[in-house]
């Protein structure tokens, strides 16, 4: 009973509504092959993804693209398996493809805010954007058509390469990169265990007018109406420090089963209908190997 409530205790305190961020609109999107070696005892087979920037007139987010294309695999299909249900329930399962977390960047006010997710919430990190001492190089490439300029510079204990476009004056770039008068199309770190290889670019397609949300939209649906296209502080999500985050996390991966029991209950008791969640009973699944994650102690 203590250890639930103190659970309770500690999530009650991460649990403040984020205010909202000034909303700008996607104009270009830079695709991206990320690649990450994060067992170095496995090099052959790094950690690989789809990454896509959203990048607007003054603000830019970075998302999984794989999880933007499960997504809406998923929301037709569930379309698909209503409308062919006699009784209009939907059993089909979701699988949780694509990384969840998210980054924007507001290089004009200085700020980057992370969107991260525990269990059935998602969590806002607001913190300052990180300052990146670059060196910016004579060197000049292509990429897809679009002439870039070389530049280098350390960052969370890894020196990287990068290429800039100054034909694209955003200050941003994938992940947490930042700085440059262009934006960030390729960058990889000297060992290449950290790539974001460019893989295109493409102009933003406005997004069609939305009809108005069905009240009673179940949970699971929740987050996939989002205009991607928008730029701002993310809808549902819980305003925290990175302090109470990484607490919430080690309080979940100490006991994973009543931390979510704990919210949904948090949840419900703030009228968010849980009908369709399930609690998975046993131990936590074992993730992935990581002795060498994507920020390392920086250089002594």
């Amino acid at each position: 009973m203590k250890k639930q409530l103190l659970l309770f205790v500690i999530l009650l305190g991460a649990f403040v509504t984020a205010e909202a961020q000034k909303t700008d609109t996607a104009r270009l999107l830079v695709h991206y092959k990320f690649t990450h070696v994060r067992d170095t005892t496995d090099r052959a087979h790094p950690f690989t993804e789809n990454m896509v920037l959203y990048v607007g007139k003054s603000a830019a987010a970075y998302r999984s693209y794989d999880r933007i294309s499960a997504n809406a695999q998923f929301k037709k299909a569930y379309a698909e398996a209503a409308a062919a249900s006699p009784d209009g329930q939907v059993r089909i399962n979701r699988r949780g493809v694509g990384t969840p977390v998210e980054y924007y960047q507001y290089p004009n006010d200085q700020k980057l805010f992370t969107k991260d997710q525990l269990m059935f919430n998602n969590y806002l990190i607001e913190a300052p954007i990180p300052a990146i001492d670059w060196k910016i190089s004579s060197d000049t490439s292509t990429f897809g058509g679009l002439h870039c300029q070389k530049a280098t510079g350390y960052f969370k204990g890894r020196d990287y390469t990068v290429w800039f476009c100054p034909d694209l004056p955003v200050h941003t770039g994938p992940w947490k990169l930042n700085g440059l008068p262009g934006v960030i199309v390729d960058a990889r770190d000297a060992k290449n265990e950290v790539v974001f290889k460019f893989d295109g670019l493409e102009h933003a397609i406005p997004s069609p007018p939305k009809s108005q949300p069905q009240a009673d939209q179940p949970p699971i649906l929740r987050d996939l109406d989002d205009d991607m296209n928008l730029i701002g502080t993310p809808p549902r999500t819980i305003k925290t420090t990175q302090k109470e985050f990484d607490k919430l996390k080690e309080t979940m991966e100490k006991d994973p089963n009543a931390f979510a029991q704990a919210i949904v209950a948090g949840n419900r008791a703030d009228g968010v209908k849980m009908d369709n969640i399930r609690v998975a009973k046993g131990p936590a699944p074992r993730g992935p190997v990581i002795n060498n994650p994507i920020e390392l102690p920086a250089k002594k």
